[in-house]
C-alpha cells in the first residue's frame, strides 16, 4: 500500500491515535476483504484491517484493547476517516 500523507489525530479514552488513510484503491481492497461469504461486514476482520493499515501510532491489536477502553469509538473514528478523509 502506498504511504499517503493524509493523517488525522484522534483522542479516545485519553489516548492519542494517529490515523493514516491508505489511499482509495487500498480502501476498496479493504472493503472487499472484510466481507463474509454472504456480503456481510465482519467486525473482527474490519478491526484487523484498521489495526494493520490505518492506525499508525500507537500500534494496536486485540490484546491492547483487553487493557485499554475505546475500541468501538476508535473503530467509528477510523471508518469515518476512511470513508470521508475527515
Amino acid at each position: 500500500m502506498a504511504k499517503l500523507g493524509k493523517q488525522k489525530q484522534v483522542t479516545v479514552e485519553g489516548v492519542e491515535y494517529t490515523l493514516q488513510h491508505p489511499g482509495t484503491e487500498a480502501w476498496l481492497d479493504i472493503q472487499d476483504r472484510i466481507q463474509t461469504g454472504n456480503g456481510v461486514v465482519s467486525n473482527k476482520q474490519m478491526a484487523k484491517e484498521i489495526f494493520n493499515h490505518v492506525i499508525v501510532e500507537p500500534k494496536v491489536n486485540f490484546a491492547y484493547f483487553d487493557e485499554q477502553d475505546g475500541l468501538e469509538e476508535l473503530m467509528v473514528e477510523a471508518t469515518t476517516f476512511l470513508r470521508t478523509g475527515k
